[in-house]
């Protein structure tokens, strides 16, 4: 049995797999996380090996001490002990997110290349694949949760709003206007971003969507061609394939 991690800044992501099968995923707050409330979702589950891919250094060194202690093997760690097989053309290789270039390798394995990869988490990334199945670069907005938070906390009267869907496309009182801005307004960005990008790289690319918020973003955009929640977990599933 494999487990595959993905760190985030809001959530860590478990996933286990039984081969190829991912059977079981959960989900702790970062800054919630502790190795009692591993241990407690780990119950019963024979892990064998375990790798992880993560944006929070801190909550790495913790996790993979953890990760140590309970399953008696140290994890692989991404951009550390393996790196994502695909070629990395961004002018600084080691600026680039590894999660970002998971996504790109796994999204060119599972539908094909030339890819773009729309991952809406804390921020919104979109990642790039050329034909060739290279890593060419992308995109790097701020997420909902984050756009939320700014409105609030840099403004006087805007109130503190709930992310949820919006109502209609025109708002008609304070917290339906922020919503539908922020939503119609990220959607709008994607769509036209991925049509830009397309023009670039081939208008036969197609747009993979995944990330915690993509299940409330993925109606309000027409560019999406799949949606995989799972496409980071499949990635680390497949990277540790290839050393096995």
């Amino acid at each position: 049995m494999l487990l595959a991690v993905d760190i985030g800044n809001t959530n860590i992501t478990f996933g286990l797999f039984r081969g190829k099968r991912l059977f079981r995923r959960f989900d702790i707050p970062t800054r919630g996380y502790s190795r009692g409330k591993l241990k407690n979702l780990l119950k019963k589950a024979a892990v064998e090996g375990s790798i992880v891919c993560s944006v929070v250094p801190a909550a790495t060194r913790v996790l993979a001490r953890d990760l140590s202690a309970l399953t008696g093997s140290r994890p692989y760690i991404i951009g550390k002990d393996i790196w994502v097989p695909i070629k990395n053309l961004y002018r600084k290789p080691k600026e680039v997110g590894q999660d970002r270039l998971v996504n790109a390798y796994t999204a060119a394995r599972l539908y094909g290349a030339p890819a773009i990869v729309v991952d809406c988490g804390t921020a919104v990334t979109l990642d790039v694949v050329s034909r060739n199945t290279e890593y060419l670069g992308g995109m790097i907005l701020p997420g909902l949760g984050i756009s939320l938070d700014a409105l609030y906390e840099r403004t006087a009267l805007l109130p503190k709003v709930k992310l949820t869907h919006p109502g209609k496309l025109i708002g008609r009182d304070t917290r339906s206007s922020i919503l539908s801005g922020l939503v119609y307004g990220l959607a709008a960005s994607i769509d036209e971003l991925s049509r830009r990008i397309k023009q670039k790289i081939g208008r036969n690319a197609l747009v993979i969507a995944t990330g915690g918020n993509i299940g409330l973003i993925k109606r309000y955009c027409n560019s999406i061609s799949e949606v995989d929640p799972d496409l980071t977990l499949k990635g680390l599933r497949q990277i540790y394939d290839t050393i096995k």
